[in-house]
């Protein structure tokens, strides 16, 4: 049985710039994240300079080696034939699509079949788990590697179902002197989300939020989103309800990770909204999995809510894991010059409602 725990040691490892085998039914692949590599680890690796460059389809697209079909699956994979200049400085502007107008004559690329399609497409899944860019140095899978992990191993590390109760703690807060703190962790992954209960709990249906972690937002006020003015007027909406929950989830950029949250920010800079932003860094719009809530809700025994939210994917998402909302209540705050694309971005790309 797949272990979470092998996808955790693979998720080291590649941020160590060390080898991963990924192997799936359709055969194995070894691996080195480009941005983890260094002169040294790729020589040891990839002594000859054979090694293909793995990246995703929607990164490919911009190069001109994936169609507009593949490229609208992020997790589609692309194999970029190793030519004899592309060097460990290459590939890194390969990878990082924040480099491309600092090296916009990128090319020409031939694209090569993908021996296993499977173990490829998780390797790009792997990618996103462990924050990084998902672009590899590539070769078949054999030979020596640092750690071998199943493909079966990522979904293992990535299920919400052996989230469980850590702690619990009594938490006044601004908003109410009436909270009480609940940390939620799994066995497989390190992640660490809460819950915060206000009020006094009742059979009535409790007022919930579901926040993703915003580094920027929630902690140094950033004025590029709406996330930390959210998190405290549902605060003080979850403070003037009967009772709610506010479910504080590790979900930074929408599941992607701060660092390459920030590399969309660069290419908001740039021009990009915030949707082609995440898809021009090889991931998909909205990677969030709201499982997660749906497993803490359960664990705290609520089914049912009113949820705080102008996107209608967090309530499909909560009904599809079993959670039923009975009511969804918007957030509406100001604008300012800073999110004014941002908003619009939300509301007519992404499906957010008042």
């Amino acid at each position: 049985m797949a272990n979470g725990k092998d996808a955790a040691r693979a998720i080291d490892a590649l941020r160590r710039g060390w080898v991963v085998r990924l192997s799936a039914d359709d055969g194995a692949i070894r691996l080195m994240a480009i941005e983890g590599a260094d002169a040294v680890t790729l020589a040891g690796f990839d002594p000859d300079g054979q090694a293909d460059i793995l990246i995703s389809a929607a990164r490919g697209e911009t190069l001109k080696l994936a169609n507009q079909i593949a490229a609208a699956d992020p997790d589609m994979p692309v194999l970029i034939e190793r030519a004899p200049w592309i060097d460990a400085d290459v590939a890194t502007s390969i990878a990082d699509p924040v480099l491309d107008l600092a090296s916009p004559l990128k090319g020409p690329f031939r694209a090569r079949t993908l021996p296993a399609p499977k173990a490829a497409k998780a390797a790009l899944r792997l990618a996103r788990l462990a924050g990084i860019l998902p672009a590899y140095f590539a070769m078949d899978g054999a030979g020596d590697c640092d750690v071998d992990i199943a493909a079966g191993a990522i979904d293992a590390y990535d299920d919400a179902v052996h989230l469980a109760v850590a702690t619990r703690a009594r938490l006044p807060v601004s908003a109410s002197e009436s909270a009480e703190i609940i940390a939620f962790r799994s066995r497989d992954e390190p992640r660490e989300h809460v819950a915060l209960v206000v009020g006094q709990r009742d059979a009535s249906p409790p007022v919930i939020r579901l926040h993703s972690e915003c580094l920027t937002g929630d902690v140094l006020g950033s004025l590029k989103c709406d996330c930390g003015p959210q998190l405290h007027e549902a605060l003080h909406q979850i403070a003037d309800a009967p009772w709610g929950i506010l479910l504080y989830l590790r979900q930074e950029g929408r599941g992607i990770g701060l660092v390459n949250k920030l590399r969309a920010y660069a290419l908001q800079d740039q021009g990009f909204d915030t949707v082609d932003a995440n898809v021009r860094l090889g991931f998909a719009i909205d990677a969030r999995d709201f499982s997660v809530a749906a497993r803490m809700l359960d664990l705290l025994g609520v089914g049912a809510v009113r949820l705080l939210t102008n996107n209608l994917n967090k309530v499909a998402g909560l009904e599809a894991a079993g959670i039923r909302v009975v009511e969804r209540l918007p957030i509406i705050l100001p604008t300012n010059p800073h999110n004014e694309r941002y908003l619009a971005t939300k509301r007519d790309r992404t499906g957010h409602q008042l």
